[in-house]
């Protein structure tokens, strides 16, 4: 099976087949195919009909999300062959162009925070219409990096006056009371991946002064007891680790003019008793139909660290499930 595609004219072929024939390399190796270029056009030959049809189906593709001014990066790619060699077509998860190419942040270095997958996409649609969302998925799917780009951007657009980042301080391994230094220096290591997502958008100097004029906060869960957060954002990470009892006090605190986003992988529950966890709950709670909630289920295919975090995934849910 043979097929020529032709390369648009406002597309150069390195953005289709990356330095070194990087993707080139990848499209060969995952679809069994040859791939040869020559005057704009691409010639796909393989050892049967689907793998070749499939190579193509990527390829245009492709074309889509250049043409839409997106900046395909590898991430993308990866995630664009998986749809089609894990699901036939792919034509059930087509993305949404428009929504893909939207910036929610500018990180301080200048590298642009756009969606990578589909349920990102919707994720960010998700943030921006509701006052309260959930985002519930495994590792590496992007819940905390994107609340914290949509919470910086809404700070410095005016939506917000203030940030507030929290995290249920459990103890995993090692007990609190015999960890070296204050209070403070103790729960630090809980919060600072909250640090590092900040980082990225604010440098460390801001940081701290806004920290200093109370504009930002990152706190462990068991501070906001008692408090009304009006005109915040408010990021509750690592959810699945707050009990039924936190999860509600957590969630009367919030104010007016507030947005709250609850983050968490019921998969990585750390708690004694897993049935303990207030995510689990939450959704049996409140239910799906309260207007200006939302509950969003980010997937394996979502995942856009190292491929190997989604094999890894991967290995576990089979495990699990056969276990």
């Amino acid at each position: 099976m043979r097929n020529t595609i032709t390369i648009p004219n406002n597309i150069e072929p390195i953005e289709i087949f990356g330095a070194y024939d990087s993707r080139t390399k990848y499209l060969k190796k995952e679809l069994d195919v040859e791939i040869r270029y020559k005057n704009r056009k691409i010639y796909i030959e393989g050892k049967d009909d689907e793998s070749v049809d499939k190579t193509s189906k990527i390829l245009f593709e492709l074309f889509e999300l250049l043409d839409s001014g997106h900046l395909l990066d590898w991430d993308q790619f990866q995630y664009v062959v998986s749809r089609y060699k894990n699901d036939g077509n792919g034509e059930n998860k087509r993305i949404n162009h428009k929504s893909m190419k939207e910036v929610v942040n500018t990180g301080i270095l200048g590298s642009r925070v756009f969606a990578k997958t589909e349920g990102q996409a919707k994720y960010i649609e998700e943030l921006q219409r509701n006052e309260i969302v959930f985002s519930i998925g495994p590792a590496g799917t992007g819940k905390t990096y994107l609340a914290v780009a949509m919470a910086v951007d809404c700070l410095r657009s005016g939506k917000v006056q203030r940030l507030i980042l929290t995290r249920p301080a459990v103890e995993a391994g090692e007990k609190l009371g015999f960890l070296p230094g204050t209070l403070y220096e103790k729960v630090d290591p809980y919060l600072r991946p909250l640090y590092d997502a900040l980082l990225d958008f604010l440098d460390s100097e801001k940081i701290i002064a806004y920290r200093e004029k109370g504009i930002i906060e990152i706190l462990p869960l068991a501070y906001m007891r008692g408090r009304t957060l009006n005109n915040s954002f408010i990021i509750l990470d690592e959810a699945q680790n707050t009990t039924y009892q936190q999860m509600k006090m957590f969630l009367t605190r919030i104010g007016f003019n507030s947005r709250v986003v609850v983050t968490g992988d019921i998969t990585q529950i750390d708690l004694e008793k897993r049935n303990d966890s207030g995510l689990l709950s939450i959704k049996k709670v409140l239910g799906e139909n309260i207007e200006g909630i939302k509950f969003i289920e980010l997937q394996e295919e979502d995942v856009v660290r190292n491929p190997l975090v989604r094999r890894i995934i991967k290995a576990y849910d089979n495990y699990e499930n056969n276990k």
